[in-house]
Protein backbone atom coordinates (compact mmCIF):
# COMPACT_ATOMS: atom_id res chain seq x y z
CA UNK A 1 0.00 0.00 0.00
CA UNK A 2 1.27 3.50 -1.03
CA UNK A 3 2.07 6.07 2.08
CA UNK A 4 0.03 9.24 2.17
CA UNK A 5 3.63 10.55 0.95
CA UNK A 6 4.12 8.72 -1.97
CA UNK A 7 0.79 9.40 -2.83
CA UNK A 8 1.74 13.09 -3.12
CA UNK A 9 5.01 12.64 -4.80
CA UNK A 10 3.86 10.30 -7.46
CA UNK A 11 0.80 13.11 -8.28
CA UNK A 12 2.95 15.93 -8.27
CA UNK A 13 5.55 13.81 -10.54
CA UNK A 14 2.73 13.06 -12.74
CA UNK A 15 1.67 16.37 -13.25
CA UNK A 16 5.20 17.60 -13.14
CA UNK A 17 5.28 19.99 -10.69
CA UNK A 18 7.46 21.55 -8.40
CA UNK A 19 8.08 20.52 -4.58
CA UNK A 20 6.40 24.18 -3.87
CA UNK A 21 3.63 23.70 -6.06
CA UNK A 22 1.36 23.20 -2.97
CA UNK A 23 0.75 19.19 -3.08
CA UNK A 24 3.35 18.52 -0.99
CA UNK A 25 4.14 18.97 3.07
CA UNK A 26 7.25 20.25 4.77
CA UNK A 27 9.52 19.08 6.06
CA UNK A 28 11.00 17.19 3.08
CA UNK A 29 13.88 15.69 2.00
CA UNK A 30 15.21 15.71 -1.25
CA UNK A 31 17.22 13.82 -3.82
CA UNK A 32 18.33 15.89 -6.71
CA UNK A 33 18.94 13.77 -9.73
CA UNK A 34 21.69 15.63 -11.39
CA UNK A 35 24.17 15.47 -8.56
CA UNK A 36 22.96 11.37 -7.80
CA UNK A 37 23.68 10.53 -11.45
CA UNK A 38 27.07 12.62 -11.68
CA UNK A 39 28.21 10.75 -8.52
CA UNK A 40 27.36 7.87 -9.42
CA UNK A 41 29.31 8.40 -12.90
CA UNK A 42 31.92 9.84 -10.95
CA UNK A 43 33.08 7.03 -8.97
CA UNK A 44 32.70 4.48 -11.59
CA UNK A 45 35.35 6.55 -13.59
CA UNK A 46 37.74 6.54 -10.77
CA UNK A 47 37.52 3.08 -10.27
CA UNK A 48 37.52 2.69 -14.04
CA UNK A 49 40.77 4.53 -14.33
CA UNK A 50 42.43 3.02 -11.33
CA UNK A 51 42.12 -0.80 -12.07
CA UNK A 52 39.42 -0.61 -8.87
CA UNK A 53 35.87 -2.58 -8.99
CA UNK A 54 32.92 -1.08 -7.16
CA UNK A 55 31.44 -2.85 -4.43
CA UNK A 56 29.25 -0.19 -3.42
CA UNK A 57 27.92 -0.13 0.39
CA UNK A 58 24.24 -0.41 0.24
CA UNK A 59 23.64 0.59 3.77
CA UNK A 60 23.92 4.32 3.03
CA UNK A 61 20.67 4.14 0.96
CA UNK A 62 18.38 1.08 1.34
CA UNK A 63 17.06 2.15 -2.24
CA UNK A 64 16.50 0.22 -5.18
CA UNK A 65 16.27 2.84 -7.86
CA UNK A 66 19.94 3.75 -6.68
CA UNK A 67 21.38 0.39 -6.62
CA UNK A 68 19.88 0.12 -10.22
CA UNK A 69 21.82 3.10 -10.95
CA UNK A 70 24.98 1.96 -9.60
CA UNK A 71 25.21 -1.81 -11.38
CA UNK A 72 24.20 -0.15 -14.46
CA UNK A 73 26.91 1.73 -13.84
CA UNK A 74 29.20 -1.28 -13.87
CA UNK A 75 29.25 -1.83 -10.33
CA UNK A 76 30.43 -5.79 -8.91
CA UNK A 77 27.43 -6.08 -6.72
CA UNK A 78 26.49 -4.32 -3.77
CA UNK A 79 27.78 -4.57 -0.03
CA UNK A 80 25.98 -4.89 3.25
CA UNK A 81 26.31 -4.77 6.98
CA UNK A 82 23.90 -7.65 7.79
CA UNK A 83 22.40 -10.53 6.35
CA UNK A 84 19.34 -8.71 6.92
CA UNK A 85 19.78 -6.07 4.64
CA UNK A 86 21.01 -8.41 1.97
CA UNK A 87 18.39 -10.00 2.00
CA UNK A 88 16.79 -6.95 1.20
CA UNK A 89 18.98 -5.87 -1.57
CA UNK A 90 18.96 -9.56 -2.76
CA UNK A 91 15.35 -8.35 -3.76
CA UNK A 92 16.22 -5.87 -5.84
CA UNK A 93 17.66 -8.92 -8.01
CA UNK A 94 21.12 -8.50 -6.97
CA UNK A 95 23.39 -11.02 -7.91
CA UNK A 96 26.87 -10.91 -5.80
CA UNK A 97 26.24 -9.36 -2.69
CA UNK A 98 29.15 -8.67 0.02
CA UNK A 99 28.39 -8.73 3.67
CA UNK A 100 31.11 -6.46 5.19
CA UNK A 101 30.88 -7.97 8.68
CA UNK A 102 31.61 -10.77 10.55
CA UNK A 103 27.85 -12.83 10.48
CA UNK A 104 27.02 -15.08 12.76
CA UNK A 105 23.53 -14.52 13.20
CA UNK A 106 21.62 -18.33 12.81
CA UNK A 107 18.72 -17.33 11.15
CA UNK A 108 20.79 -15.09 8.54
CA UNK A 109 23.08 -17.70 7.75
CA UNK A 110 20.18 -20.04 6.93
CA UNK A 111 18.75 -17.66 4.91
CA UNK A 112 22.26 -17.53 3.09
CA UNK A 113 22.42 -21.23 3.04
CA UNK A 114 19.37 -21.54 1.40
CA UNK A 115 20.01 -19.10 -1.25
CA UNK A 116 23.25 -20.33 -2.43
CA UNK A 117 21.58 -24.05 -2.95
CA UNK A 118 18.60 -22.28 -4.22
CA UNK A 119 20.80 -20.46 -7.19
CA UNK A 120 24.47 -21.60 -7.57
CA UNK A 121 24.73 -18.82 -9.76
CA UNK A 122 24.60 -16.28 -6.75
CA UNK A 123 28.27 -14.78 -5.13
CA UNK A 124 27.69 -14.58 -1.21
CA UNK A 125 30.71 -13.44 0.65
CA UNK A 126 31.18 -12.28 4.31
CA UNK A 127 34.09 -11.56 6.81
CA UNK A 128 35.76 -13.93 9.48
CA UNK A 129 38.36 -12.57 11.95
CA UNK A 130 38.81 -15.50 14.38
CA UNK A 131 38.62 -19.42 14.48
CA UNK A 132 35.47 -18.96 16.06
CA UNK A 133 33.84 -17.01 13.59
CA UNK A 134 34.91 -19.22 10.69
CA UNK A 135 33.48 -22.38 12.62
CA UNK A 136 30.09 -20.85 13.00
CA UNK A 137 29.92 -20.39 9.61
CA UNK A 138 30.82 -23.30 8.51
CA UNK A 139 28.25 -24.84 11.15
CA UNK A 140 25.27 -22.93 8.94
CA UNK A 141 26.95 -23.84 5.36
CA UNK A 142 24.81 -25.93 3.45
CA UNK A 143 25.50 -27.45 -0.17
CA UNK A 144 27.34 -24.85 -1.25
CA UNK A 145 30.30 -23.88 1.07
CA UNK A 146 30.43 -19.88 2.63
CA UNK A 147 33.17 -18.17 0.51
CA UNK A 148 35.06 -15.87 3.01
CA UNK A 149 36.95 -12.85 3.12
CA UNK A 150 39.69 -13.22 6.36
CA UNK A 151 39.65 -9.54 8.13
CA UNK A 152 42.87 -7.56 8.65
CA UNK A 153 42.39 -4.87 11.12
CA UNK A 154 44.61 -2.18 12.72
CA UNK A 155 45.38 -1.26 16.51
CA UNK A 156 42.20 0.66 17.69
CA UNK A 157 40.40 -0.19 15.03
CA UNK A 158 36.95 -1.98 14.66
CA UNK A 159 36.51 -5.91 13.68
CA UNK A 160 39.96 -7.53 12.17
CA UNK A 161 42.89 -9.51 13.09
CA UNK A 162 45.58 -7.34 14.58
CA UNK A 163 48.70 -9.26 12.96
CA UNK A 164 49.67 -11.28 10.07
CA UNK A 165 49.96 -14.34 12.06
CA UNK A 166 46.35 -13.69 13.55
CA UNK A 167 45.41 -13.47 10.28
CA UNK A 168 47.40 -16.46 8.50
CA UNK A 169 46.11 -18.40 11.54
CA UNK A 170 42.13 -17.71 10.68
CA UNK A 171 43.24 -18.00 6.98
CA UNK A 172 44.46 -21.50 7.28
CA UNK A 173 41.58 -22.62 9.31
CA UNK A 174 38.94 -21.70 6.47
CA UNK A 175 41.18 -23.68 4.50
CA UNK A 176 41.23 -26.63 6.11
CA UNK A 177 37.14 -26.53 7.40
CA UNK A 178 34.59 -27.84 5.55
CA UNK A 179 32.13 -25.46 4.67
CA UNK A 180 33.39 -22.63 4.08
CA UNK A 181 36.05 -21.76 1.20
CA UNK A 182 38.47 -18.93 1.32
CA UNK A 183 38.06 -16.01 -0.95
CA UNK A 184 40.44 -13.25 -0.16
CA UNK A 185 41.20 -10.62 2.30
CA UNK A 186 39.04 -7.63 3.51
CA UNK A 187 40.05 -4.10 5.61
CA UNK A 188 38.96 -1.04 6.44
CA UNK A 189 40.82 1.93 6.14
CA UNK A 190 38.23 4.63 7.12
CA UNK A 191 39.38 4.91 10.82
CA UNK A 192 43.09 6.47 9.66
CA UNK A 193 43.91 9.99 10.31
CA UNK A 194 47.00 10.27 8.20
CA UNK A 195 47.41 9.03 4.53
CA UNK A 196 50.85 7.37 5.83
CA UNK A 197 49.03 5.50 8.42
CA UNK A 198 46.47 4.38 5.26
CA UNK A 199 49.74 3.33 3.23
CA UNK A 200 51.10 1.11 6.23
CA UNK A 201 47.98 -0.36 6.47
CA UNK A 202 47.35 -0.75 2.60
CA UNK A 203 50.72 -2.41 2.55
CA UNK A 204 49.77 -4.66 4.99
CA UNK A 205 46.78 -5.82 3.56
CA UNK A 206 48.67 -6.64 -0.10
CA UNK A 207 51.38 -8.98 1.86
CA UNK A 208 48.25 -10.87 3.44
CA UNK A 209 46.87 -11.20 0.19
CA UNK A 210 49.93 -12.84 -0.79
CA UNK A 211 50.93 -15.04 2.38
CA UNK A 212 47.04 -16.41 1.84
CA UNK A 213 48.21 -17.73 -1.84
CA UNK A 214 44.98 -18.34 -3.24
CA UNK A 215 43.43 -18.34 -6.64
CA UNK A 216 42.24 -15.35 -8.03
CA UNK A 217 42.31 -13.61 -4.84
CA UNK A 218 39.57 -10.75 -3.99
CA UNK A 219 40.94 -7.46 -1.63
CA UNK A 220 38.15 -5.46 -0.13
CA UNK A 221 38.68 -2.35 1.41
CA UNK A 222 36.50 0.77 2.52
CA UNK A 223 37.26 3.75 0.25
CA UNK A 224 35.02 6.75 0.91
CA UNK A 225 37.83 9.17 2.76
CA UNK A 226 40.54 7.62 1.33
CA UNK A 227 40.02 5.92 -2.42
CA UNK A 228 42.90 8.35 -3.74
CA UNK A 229 45.16 6.64 -1.80
CA UNK A 230 43.73 3.15 -2.14
CA UNK A 231 43.98 3.51 -6.60
CA UNK A 232 47.58 5.12 -6.26
CA UNK A 233 48.96 1.96 -3.41
CA UNK A 234 46.99 -0.97 -5.06
CA UNK A 235 47.46 -0.54 -8.21
CA UNK A 236 50.23 -3.24 -8.71
CA UNK A 237 48.27 -5.68 -5.89
CA UNK A 238 48.23 -9.46 -7.41
CA UNK A 239 44.35 -9.10 -6.90
CA UNK A 240 40.90 -8.09 -7.17
CA UNK A 241 39.89 -5.11 -5.47
CA UNK A 242 36.41 -4.39 -4.46
CA UNK A 243 35.87 -0.75 -2.95
CA UNK A 244 32.98 -0.78 -0.56
CA UNK A 245 32.82 3.39 -0.72
CA UNK A 246 28.85 4.00 -0.08
CA UNK A 247 28.58 7.89 1.10
CA UNK A 248 29.42 8.85 -2.51
CA UNK A 249 26.46 8.46 -3.80
CA UNK A 250 24.90 11.31 -2.38
CA UNK A 251 28.00 12.86 -0.86
CA UNK A 252 26.70 15.41 1.75
CA UNK A 253 27.60 18.98 2.65
CA UNK A 254 29.53 18.59 5.82
CA UNK A 255 31.55 15.18 7.27
CA UNK A 256 32.59 14.00 3.22
CA UNK A 257 32.39 17.01 1.76
CA UNK A 258 35.28 17.94 4.42
CA UNK A 259 36.88 14.54 3.76
CA UNK A 260 36.34 13.59 0.26
CA UNK A 261 39.43 12.71 -1.97
CA UNK A 262 38.19 15.09 -4.26
CA UNK A 263 39.68 17.73 -1.68
CA UNK A 264 43.19 16.34 -2.85
CA UNK A 265 42.51 15.35 -6.35
CA UNK A 266 40.90 16.07 -9.82
CA UNK A 267 37.20 15.58 -9.81
CA UNK A 268 34.18 16.43 -7.22
CA UNK A 269 31.14 14.66 -5.64
CA UNK A 270 27.99 16.91 -5.45
CA UNK A 271 25.53 16.69 -2.56
CA UNK A 272 22.21 15.02 -3.03
CA UNK A 273 20.15 15.74 -0.31
CA UNK A 274 18.82 18.94 0.59
CA UNK A 275 16.24 19.08 3.34
CA UNK A 276 13.27 21.75 3.44
CA UNK A 277 11.14 22.99 6.35
CA UNK A 278 8.89 26.19 7.50
CA UNK A 279 10.03 27.97 10.27
CA UNK A 280 7.21 27.75 12.53
CA UNK A 281 7.92 30.74 15.00
CA UNK A 282 10.02 33.47 16.07
CA UNK A 283 9.76 34.13 19.72
CA UNK A 284 12.89 35.90 20.34
CA UNK A 285 14.66 38.46 18.36
CA UNK A 286 17.19 36.92 15.96
CA UNK A 287 15.74 33.40 17.19
CA UNK A 288 13.70 30.86 14.83
CA UNK A 289 12.46 27.23 15.12
CA UNK A 290 12.07 25.56 12.02
CA UNK A 291 9.63 22.58 11.81
CA UNK A 292 12.64 19.67 10.98
CA UNK A 293 14.06 17.57 13.94
CA UNK A 294 16.33 14.74 14.42
CA UNK A 295 13.13 12.73 13.15
CA UNK A 296 13.79 14.16 9.64
CA UNK A 297 17.71 14.83 8.93
CA UNK A 298 21.27 13.86 10.49
CA UNK A 299 22.59 15.23 13.70
CA UNK A 300 25.40 12.25 14.25
CA UNK A 301 28.35 13.96 12.20
CA UNK A 302 27.21 17.62 12.42
CA UNK A 303 24.15 19.42 12.27
CA UNK A 304 22.14 20.45 8.81
CA UNK A 305 23.83 23.46 7.14
CA UNK A 306 21.37 25.97 6.23
CA UNK A 307 21.68 27.51 2.48
CA UNK A 308 20.72 30.79 3.39
CA UNK A 309 23.24 33.41 4.39
CA UNK A 310 23.26 34.60 7.97
CA UNK A 311 21.13 31.41 9.36
CA UNK A 312 23.22 29.21 12.35
CA UNK A 313 21.46 26.45 13.49
CA UNK A 314 21.85 25.77 17.37
CA UNK A 315 20.33 22.62 17.90
CA UNK A 316 18.20 19.90 17.16
CA UNK A 317 15.06 18.20 18.67
CA UNK A 318 12.70 15.65 17.59
CA UNK A 319 11.14 18.19 15.75
CA UNK A 320 12.65 20.96 15.82
CA UNK A 321 15.65 22.76 14.41
CA UNK A 322 16.57 26.19 16.71
CA UNK A 323 18.39 28.69 14.45
CA UNK A 324 19.68 31.90 14.65
CA UNK A 325 19.02 34.68 11.89
CA UNK A 326 17.59 38.01 11.27
CA UNK A 327 14.48 38.86 9.46
CA UNK A 328 13.16 35.24 9.19
CA UNK A 329 9.00 34.76 9.44
CA UNK A 330 7.07 32.04 10.50
CA UNK A 331 5.92 30.39 6.99
CA UNK A 332 9.30 31.17 5.73
CA UNK A 333 10.81 28.40 3.53
CA UNK A 334 14.22 27.17 4.49
CA UNK A 335 16.47 24.60 2.57
CA UNK A 336 19.40 22.99 4.73
CA UNK A 337 21.97 20.47 3.16
CA UNK A 338 22.60 17.45 5.33
CA UNK A 339 26.16 16.04 7.11
CA UNK A 340 26.49 11.94 6.95
CA UNK A 341 24.29 10.83 4.38
CA UNK A 342 24.43 6.69 6.20
CA UNK A 343 21.79 8.29 8.70
CA UNK A 344 19.84 10.44 6.22
CA UNK A 345 18.41 8.49 3.74
CA UNK A 346 17.06 5.92 7.07
CA UNK A 347 14.76 8.64 7.89
CA UNK A 348 12.47 8.58 5.09
CA UNK A 349 10.65 6.10 3.10
CA UNK A 350 9.95 7.18 -0.04
CA UNK A 351 11.90 10.46 -0.97
CA UNK A 352 11.08 12.88 -4.31
CA UNK A 353 13.25 12.87 -6.83
CA UNK A 354 13.98 16.12 -8.38
CA UNK A 355 15.21 17.90 -11.79
CA UNK A 356 17.34 21.28 -11.48
CA UNK A 357 13.85 23.33 -10.97
CA UNK A 358 12.67 21.07 -7.94
CA UNK A 359 10.13 19.61 -10.53
CA UNK A 360 9.13 16.03 -9.25
CA UNK A 361 10.55 13.74 -11.70
CA UNK A 362 9.96 10.50 -9.93
CA UNK A 363 10.79 8.82 -6.24
CA UNK A 364 13.54 7.50 -4.46
CA UNK A 365 11.97 4.68 -1.85
CA UNK A 366 14.31 3.35 1.11
CA UNK A 367 14.19 -0.25 2.44
CA UNK A 368 15.38 0.10 6.43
Amino acid sequence: MQSVLEQAILQQADRRLSIFDGGLGFPLMVVHRDALEHNVATMAAFAGDHGLELAPHAKTHMSAEIAALQLAAGAWGLSVATPRQAQVVRGFGVDRIMVANQVVDPAGLAWAAAELERDPAFEFLSFADSVAGVDILAGHAGAQPFRVLVELGHEGGRAGCRTLEELLRVAGHVQETPGVELAGVAGYEGALKSADEVRKYLDSLQEAVEYVRVKSPILSVGGSQWFDVIGRELVAAQARILLRSGAYVSHDDGYYRERTPFNRIDGELRPALEVWAHVLSTPEPGLAIVGMGKRDAPFDEGLPIPRRDGVTVVRMQDQHTIVRAAGLKPGDLLAFGISHPCTAFDKWRVLPLVDRDYRVVGTIKTNF
